[in-house]
């Protein structure tokens, strides 16, 4: 059975750092693509960073230079290290798992596994 669970959200002020885990089991963690998502209340998911095989990563446009998506292949576990973090970057933070091999999607119908979400708040 195929679980990716979240952890290392919270609550920060505006310009503080989190670091985002989603530990992976029961798929072949090595060569899937990955990424992360949001969702603010009233809107609709939208892609935050992607991973590929190779690790080469892309990210959404709002967050470039912001945030980094890593992953540790030995811990089976994606990361999400969020920097000076803004009141628009509160929502809450989904793992996403299964795109194609050597992808790196941000559009969320890509992705077949899915983690229940950590929620991230940055106040100011």
């Amino acid at each position: 059975q195929v679980t990716l669970v979240e952890s290392g959200g919270g609550s920060v002020q505006t310009g503080g750092s989190l670091r985002l885990s989603c530990a992976v089991s029961g798929i072949t963690f090595r060569i899937s693509s990955m990424g992360w998502f949001r969702q603010a209340p009233g809107k609709e998911r939208e892609g935050v960073a992607a991973i590929s095989e190779d690790d080469s990563a892309n990210y959404a446009d709002s967050v470039k230079g912001r945030f980094t998506i890593s992953r540790d292949i030995a811990k089976n576990t994606l990361y999400l290290e969020m920097n000076s973090l803004k009141p628009e970057d509160t929502a809450m933070y989904y793992c996403a798992g299964g795109a194609p091999r050597w992808t790196q999607y941000l559009n969320k119908g890509w992705y077949s596994y899915w983690g229940q979400g950590t929620q991230v708040t940055v106040s100011s």
